[in-house]
């Protein structure tokens, strides 16, 4: 990565570490589907599979994601070249490294699949009303990978600064190697652009909505995880420390597993859940040094905690498809599998 994006993420990541509080507000808990749940289409013809050179416009009018197509995008506030192709995507995170343009588009072809079975993939947090009064809660939401009926969950919070959302590199593909060893997987489309706090309070909403809707959803509320890279590994990990209810969530209990891939966050609470922890050994942005602290802390209130830094690897690797990081998603699906049990 070069220099100057680092520099610039670093910046970036330090004017938004501290973690602040949510306000009172109460969440509905009404279960609810997006405004675009009616016209999600349920027929196989969904316009056919998107590949590596396949256009943005392409994406952007999928009949599969109608209504919410430019939640799947990182940025929020830009605007989108429609004639890039999806093998050039990697333009778009420019805080990420080893893209690789057949992983995304795996995971974007997961929720046509999904969409042509006549499944739900995308899924309102807020409701209607709290939307109208906060407009920016309209770039949030939940994506929905299943697997096993009835089995635990996981909550993913992709990077980007806190200035865009990674879903595409760190989001939807970690939810497919999730989904291999037959645990369900959301992944979170936060608001970005608007600090760590907003972003947290987006995550604490999903879980509640999550709590909420268990029984329509199809999964156990026993034994969740939460995941994050980057960004959000500092909002996977506030959760862990602190719980749902800090950030404006219901009270509900607190993840039996964190998982956190290269972030320097550094607040701990004396019983923090169970943790697998991933960097790269030529991290700029959060150099292992700042993760080996926290792994020091753990490991001295006795909690357990698992790390790993692969070599010759830089910030944002995602899957790690390809590098000495590969497989590193299945690893942590495995540790989170020792504090929780199928059902």
């Amino acid at each position: 990565m070069h220099a100057l994006q680092s520099a610039g993420l670093s910046l970036l990541l330090s004017s938004t570490a501290l973690l602040a509080e949510a306000g009172d507000s109460e969440l509905q808990a009404q279960a609810r589907l997006p405004e675009s749940a009616s016209t999600q289409p349920t027929s196989n013809r969904q316009g056919g599979p998107l590949g590596t050179g396949s256009r943005m416009a392409d994406l952007l009018n999928h009949p599969a994601f109608a209504g919410y197509s430019r939640l799947l995008l990182p940025w929020d506030d830009r605007a989108v070249d429609a004639d890039m192709r999806l093998d050039n995507i990697s333009a778009l995170l420019p805080y990420h490294s080893h893209v690789v343009p057949a992983v995304v588009v795996s995971g974007l072809n997961r929720m046509v699949d999904d969409v042509g079975s006549g499944k739900t993939v995308f899924f309102d947090i807020y409701t209607e009303e709290e939307k109208r009064l906060e407009p920016s809660k309209r770039h949030a939401g939940l994506f929905f990978f299943r697997s096993n009926p009835g089995a635990p969950f996981a909550v993913i919070a992709p990077g980007g600064g806190f200035a865009y959302v990674a879903s595409v590199h760190e989001g939807f593909p970690y939810a497919l190697d999730i989904n291999k060893s037959a645990y369900n997987a959301f992944v979170l489309k936060y608001r970005a652009g608007m600090g760590a706090a907003i972003a947290t309070q987006d995550m604490a909403a999903a879980i509640t909505y999550i709590f909420d809707n268990a029984s329509m959803l199809g999964v156990s509320t026993q034994g969740y995880s939460v995941w994050g890279s980057s960004a959000g590994a500092r909002m996977a990990a506030a959760i862990g420390s602190h719980g749902v209810a800090a950030f404006g969530g219901k009270s509900l209990p607190r993840p039996v597993t964190v998982v956190m891939a290269y972030t320097g966050h550094s607040d701990t609470a004396s019983d923090e859940p169970p943790t697998f922890i991933a960097v790269g050994e030529h991290d700029g942005i959060a150099p292992p040094a700042l993760m080996e602290r926290r792994v020091a802390a753990l490991r001295k209130a006795a909690r357990p905690v698992e790390y790993h830094k692969y070599p010759d690897l830089g910030h944002g690797f995602g899957t790690g498809a390809g590098t000495p990081a590969e497989g590193w998603v299945l690893e942590a699906t495995r540790f989170w599998q020792r504090f929780t049990t199928q059902p």
